[in-house]
Protein backbone atom coordinates (compact mmCIF):
# COMPACT_ATOMS: atom_id res chain seq x y z
CA UNK A 1 0.00 0.00 0.00
CA UNK A 2 2.97 2.28 0.72
CA UNK A 3 4.75 1.90 -2.20
CA UNK A 4 1.78 2.53 -4.41
CA UNK A 5 0.94 6.01 -2.34
CA UNK A 6 4.68 6.84 -2.69
CA UNK A 7 4.43 5.86 -6.78
CA UNK A 8 1.64 8.48 -6.68
CA UNK A 9 2.73 11.05 -5.29
CA UNK A 10 5.65 11.90 -7.99
CA UNK A 11 3.38 11.68 -10.81
CA UNK A 12 1.02 14.24 -9.40
CA UNK A 13 4.31 16.64 -8.38
CA UNK A 14 5.12 16.49 -12.17
CA UNK A 15 1.39 17.47 -13.17
CA UNK A 16 1.23 20.07 -10.62
CA UNK A 17 4.83 21.27 -11.98
CA UNK A 18 3.41 21.01 -15.72
CA UNK A 19 -0.16 23.04 -15.13
CA UNK A 20 2.30 25.46 -12.85
CA UNK A 21 4.86 25.95 -16.40
CA UNK A 22 1.55 26.53 -18.14
CA UNK A 23 0.51 29.52 -16.05
CA UNK A 24 3.34 31.17 -15.88
CA UNK A 25 4.07 30.93 -19.38
CA UNK A 26 0.35 32.19 -20.61
CA UNK A 27 0.83 34.78 -17.88
CA UNK A 28 4.42 35.98 -20.07
CA UNK A 29 2.46 35.70 -23.41
CA UNK A 30 -0.47 38.17 -22.40
CA UNK A 31 2.26 40.70 -20.89
CA UNK A 32 4.38 40.01 -24.32
CA UNK A 33 0.80 40.70 -25.91
CA UNK A 34 -0.20 43.95 -24.34
CA UNK A 35 3.47 45.55 -24.62
CA UNK A 36 3.00 44.97 -28.13
CA UNK A 37 -0.23 46.50 -28.14
CA UNK A 38 1.35 49.90 -26.93
CA UNK A 39 4.57 49.97 -29.04
CA UNK A 40 1.77 49.44 -31.74
CA UNK A 41 -0.22 52.40 -30.88
CA UNK A 42 3.17 54.78 -30.25
CA UNK A 43 4.32 53.98 -33.79
CA UNK A 44 1.47 54.77 -35.10
CA UNK A 45 1.29 58.41 -32.57
CA UNK A 46 4.66 58.73 -33.53
CA UNK A 47 4.12 58.63 -37.51
CA UNK A 48 1.21 60.69 -37.17
CA UNK A 49 3.29 63.64 -35.03
CA UNK A 50 6.36 62.48 -37.85
CA UNK A 51 4.71 63.53 -40.56
CA UNK A 52 3.29 66.95 -39.19
CA UNK A 53 7.01 67.42 -37.89
CA UNK A 54 8.27 67.11 -41.01
CA UNK A 55 5.62 69.38 -42.85
CA UNK A 56 6.79 72.20 -40.46
CA UNK A 57 10.51 71.56 -40.51
CA UNK A 58 10.68 72.57 -44.56
CA UNK A 59 8.59 75.96 -43.24
CA UNK A 60 11.54 76.68 -40.65
CA UNK A 61 14.64 75.44 -42.09
CA UNK A 62 14.95 79.09 -43.99
CA UNK A 63 15.60 80.73 -40.37
CA UNK A 64 18.07 78.74 -39.65
CA UNK A 65 20.18 78.69 -43.42
CA UNK A 66 19.33 82.05 -43.41
CA UNK A 67 20.86 83.48 -39.76
CA UNK A 68 24.05 80.43 -40.84
CA UNK A 69 24.66 82.27 -44.58
CA UNK A 70 24.66 86.23 -42.86
CA UNK A 71 27.46 84.71 -40.82
CA UNK A 72 29.58 82.94 -43.62
CA UNK A 73 29.00 86.10 -45.46
CA UNK A 74 30.48 88.53 -43.05
CA UNK A 75 32.86 86.19 -42.13
CA UNK A 76 32.03 86.28 -38.06
CA UNK A 77 34.77 84.70 -36.39
CA UNK A 78 35.21 83.31 -32.41
CA UNK A 79 36.14 85.63 -30.64
CA UNK A 80 39.94 85.75 -28.90
CA UNK A 81 39.93 85.98 -25.26
CA UNK A 82 39.29 83.48 -21.99
CA UNK A 83 35.62 84.20 -21.14
CA UNK A 84 34.67 80.44 -21.70
CA UNK A 85 32.41 78.49 -23.97
CA UNK A 86 29.11 78.16 -24.24
CA UNK A 87 27.17 75.25 -25.66
CA UNK A 88 23.48 74.88 -26.18
CA UNK A 89 22.14 71.33 -25.85
CA UNK A 90 18.72 71.57 -27.89
CA UNK A 91 16.80 67.64 -26.81
CA UNK A 92 13.43 66.93 -25.26
CA UNK A 93 11.42 65.38 -22.09
CA UNK A 94 10.50 62.52 -23.64
CA UNK A 95 12.73 59.51 -24.08
CA UNK A 96 11.82 55.61 -26.26
CA UNK A 97 13.51 57.14 -29.36
CA UNK A 98 17.08 55.82 -29.70
CA UNK A 99 19.95 57.78 -29.37
CA UNK A 100 18.42 61.02 -29.90
CA UNK A 101 19.52 62.23 -26.71
CA UNK A 102 22.42 59.83 -25.43
CA UNK A 103 24.69 61.61 -28.86
CA UNK A 104 23.97 64.95 -27.55
CA UNK A 105 24.71 64.21 -24.30
CA UNK A 106 27.72 62.36 -25.51
CA UNK A 107 29.34 65.37 -27.36
CA UNK A 108 28.77 67.42 -24.42
CA UNK A 109 30.50 65.67 -22.40
CA UNK A 110 33.33 65.24 -24.57
CA UNK A 111 33.66 69.06 -25.01
CA UNK A 112 33.45 69.91 -21.29
CA UNK A 113 36.21 67.41 -20.65
CA UNK A 114 38.35 69.12 -23.42
CA UNK A 115 37.43 72.89 -22.00
CA UNK A 116 36.23 72.98 -18.54
CA UNK A 117 35.19 76.59 -19.26
CA UNK A 118 31.93 76.35 -20.36
CA UNK A 119 28.54 76.29 -20.04
CA UNK A 120 25.87 74.44 -21.24
CA UNK A 121 22.29 75.84 -21.17
CA UNK A 122 20.00 73.00 -21.24
CA UNK A 123 16.92 72.86 -23.72
CA UNK A 124 14.69 69.60 -23.09
CA UNK A 125 15.24 67.12 -19.72
CA UNK A 126 17.02 64.02 -21.02
CA UNK A 127 20.00 65.79 -21.67
CA UNK A 128 19.95 67.30 -18.16
CA UNK A 129 19.55 63.74 -16.86
CA UNK A 130 22.75 62.38 -18.83
CA UNK A 131 24.60 65.59 -17.72
CA UNK A 132 23.81 66.66 -14.18
CA UNK A 133 25.81 63.61 -11.81
CA UNK A 134 29.01 64.86 -13.42
CA UNK A 135 29.18 68.32 -15.05
CA UNK A 136 26.30 69.55 -12.72
CA UNK A 137 28.85 72.95 -12.30
CA UNK A 138 28.53 73.44 -16.02
CA UNK A 139 25.00 73.15 -16.67
CA UNK A 140 24.22 77.10 -16.36
CA UNK A 141 20.48 76.39 -17.07
CA UNK A 142 17.87 74.11 -18.49
CA UNK A 143 14.53 74.21 -19.68
CA UNK A 144 11.51 72.07 -19.58
CA UNK A 145 8.77 71.08 -21.02
CA UNK A 146 9.84 70.99 -24.59
CA UNK A 147 8.91 68.10 -26.74
CA UNK A 148 5.22 67.74 -25.42
CA UNK A 149 3.76 70.05 -28.14
CA UNK A 150 5.00 71.07 -31.66
CA UNK A 151 7.44 74.10 -31.08
CA UNK A 152 6.38 77.62 -32.07
CA UNK A 153 9.01 80.87 -32.83
CA UNK A 154 7.47 82.33 -29.55
CA UNK A 155 8.79 79.25 -27.58
CA UNK A 156 12.58 79.52 -29.16
CA UNK A 157 12.19 83.65 -28.35
CA UNK A 158 11.71 82.80 -24.91
CA UNK A 159 14.39 80.84 -24.82
CA UNK A 160 16.63 83.56 -26.48
CA UNK A 161 15.45 86.31 -24.07
CA UNK A 162 16.15 83.70 -21.04
CA UNK A 163 19.39 83.23 -22.33
CA UNK A 164 20.68 86.89 -22.80
CA UNK A 165 18.93 87.86 -20.11
CA UNK A 166 20.92 85.83 -18.04
CA UNK A 167 23.96 87.65 -19.05
CA UNK A 168 26.51 84.67 -20.24
CA UNK A 169 29.37 85.87 -21.49
CA UNK A 170 31.27 83.65 -24.06
CA UNK A 171 34.04 83.65 -26.58
CA UNK A 172 33.03 80.64 -28.78
CA UNK A 173 30.06 79.25 -28.70
CA UNK A 174 27.28 76.28 -30.40
CA UNK A 175 24.17 74.42 -30.92
CA UNK A 176 24.07 71.10 -30.83
CA UNK A 177 21.04 69.35 -32.17
CA UNK A 178 20.06 66.13 -34.06
CA UNK A 179 19.64 67.18 -37.63
CA UNK A 180 16.95 64.95 -39.27
CA UNK A 181 18.38 62.98 -43.02
CA UNK A 182 16.08 59.94 -43.36
CA UNK A 183 13.07 58.55 -41.71
CA UNK A 184 15.56 55.96 -40.29
CA UNK A 185 18.95 58.30 -39.74
CA UNK A 186 19.58 61.25 -37.87
CA UNK A 187 22.52 63.36 -37.68
CA UNK A 188 24.11 65.01 -34.18
CA UNK A 189 25.18 68.44 -35.61
CA UNK A 190 26.73 71.13 -34.03
CA UNK A 191 26.32 74.88 -35.11
CA UNK A 192 28.20 77.92 -34.05
CA UNK A 193 26.95 80.33 -32.48
CA UNK A 194 28.23 84.36 -32.18
CA UNK A 195 28.23 87.11 -29.53
CA UNK A 196 27.31 90.36 -30.50
CA UNK A 197 30.88 91.65 -29.97
CA UNK A 198 31.93 88.87 -32.14
CA UNK A 199 29.44 89.90 -34.93
CA UNK A 200 30.08 93.49 -34.66
CA UNK A 201 34.13 92.73 -35.18
CA UNK A 202 33.35 90.73 -38.34
CA UNK A 203 35.68 91.55 -41.00
CA UNK A 204 33.04 91.93 -43.62
CA UNK A 205 30.78 93.86 -42.08
CA UNK A 206 31.26 97.17 -43.12
CA UNK A 207 29.86 96.15 -46.41
CA UNK A 208 26.17 96.21 -45.28
CA UNK A 209 24.81 99.50 -45.22
CA UNK A 210 23.41 101.20 -41.69
CA UNK A 211 24.37 98.95 -39.10
CA UNK A 212 25.04 101.04 -35.96
CA UNK A 213 25.16 98.88 -32.42
CA UNK A 214 21.09 98.69 -31.75
CA UNK A 215 20.90 96.99 -35.42
CA UNK A 216 23.09 94.38 -34.71
CA UNK A 217 22.13 94.19 -31.30
CA UNK A 218 18.40 93.42 -32.30
CA UNK A 219 20.04 90.68 -35.22
CA UNK A 220 22.20 89.01 -32.66
CA UNK A 221 19.17 88.45 -30.56
CA UNK A 222 16.77 87.44 -33.64
CA UNK A 223 18.71 85.55 -35.22
CA UNK A 224 19.98 83.66 -31.83
CA UNK A 225 15.84 82.65 -31.31
CA UNK A 226 15.71 81.75 -35.34
CA UNK A 227 18.31 79.34 -35.11
CA UNK A 228 16.74 77.64 -31.94
CA UNK A 229 13.79 77.71 -33.45
CA UNK A 230 15.65 75.99 -36.92
CA UNK A 231 17.45 73.35 -34.17
CA UNK A 232 14.11 72.57 -31.91
CA UNK A 233 12.40 71.91 -35.20
CA UNK A 234 15.45 69.66 -36.82
CA UNK A 235 15.60 67.69 -33.36
CA UNK A 236 11.95 67.22 -33.09
CA UNK A 237 11.58 65.91 -36.67
CA UNK A 238 14.28 63.75 -35.83
CA UNK A 239 12.84 62.23 -32.40
CA UNK A 240 9.71 61.46 -33.75
CA UNK A 241 11.16 59.54 -36.80
CA UNK A 242 13.31 57.41 -34.21
CA UNK A 243 10.47 56.88 -31.60
CA UNK A 244 8.47 55.60 -34.85
CA UNK A 245 11.13 53.44 -35.64
CA UNK A 246 12.18 52.15 -32.32
CA UNK A 247 8.34 50.78 -31.69
CA UNK A 248 8.32 49.30 -34.87
CA UNK A 249 11.42 47.59 -33.78
CA UNK A 250 10.22 46.94 -30.59
CA UNK A 251 6.76 45.70 -32.29
CA UNK A 252 8.82 42.91 -34.60
CA UNK A 253 10.98 41.87 -31.75
CA UNK A 254 7.63 41.29 -29.31
CA UNK A 255 6.05 39.25 -32.46
CA UNK A 256 9.41 37.14 -32.61
CA UNK A 257 8.81 36.86 -28.52
CA UNK A 258 4.68 35.83 -28.92
CA UNK A 259 5.89 33.19 -31.49
CA UNK A 260 8.21 31.22 -29.45
CA UNK A 261 5.88 31.36 -26.11
CA UNK A 262 3.28 30.31 -28.09
CA UNK A 263 5.57 27.79 -29.81
CA UNK A 264 6.63 26.73 -25.61
CA UNK A 265 2.79 26.64 -24.24
CA UNK A 266 1.84 24.52 -27.16
CA UNK A 267 4.22 22.18 -26.49
CA UNK A 268 4.25 21.94 -22.54
CA UNK A 269 0.39 21.40 -22.89
CA UNK A 270 0.87 18.98 -25.29
CA UNK A 271 3.69 16.93 -22.60
CA UNK A 272 0.85 17.67 -19.98
CA UNK A 273 -1.51 16.39 -22.06
CA UNK A 274 0.53 13.12 -22.90
CA UNK A 275 1.88 12.74 -19.53
CA UNK A 276 -1.80 12.55 -18.20
CA UNK A 277 -2.71 10.10 -20.87
CA UNK A 278 0.17 7.81 -20.00
CA UNK A 279 -1.08 7.63 -16.33
CA UNK A 280 -4.86 7.05 -17.27
CA UNK A 281 -3.28 3.95 -19.18
CA UNK A 282 -1.22 2.58 -16.54
CA UNK A 283 -4.10 3.23 -13.93
CA UNK A 284 -6.13 1.51 -15.88
CA UNK A 285 -3.85 -1.55 -17.17
CA UNK A 286 -2.72 -1.84 -13.81
CA UNK A 287 -6.34 -2.59 -12.73
CA UNK A 288 -6.89 -5.09 -15.43
CA UNK A 289 -3.66 -6.63 -14.28
CA UNK A 290 -5.09 -7.16 -10.39
CA UNK A 291 -8.57 -7.91 -12.03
Amino acid sequence: MFSRTAAIIPQCGQQVRGMATLKMISLRLKSVKNIQKITQSMKMVSAAKYTKAERELKLARPYGVGAQEFYKKAEVKDEEGDKGQLIIAVSSDRGLCGAVHSSIGRIVKADIVANPNTKVIIVGDKVRNILQRLYAKNIAMVVTEVGRKPAVFGDAALIAQSIINSGIEFSKGKIVFNAFRTVVSFRTTEMPLYSQSAVANASKLPIYDSLDSDVIQSYTEFSLASLLFYSMKENATSEQSSRMTSMDNASKNAGEMIDKLTMTFNRTRQAVITRELIEIISGAAALETKN
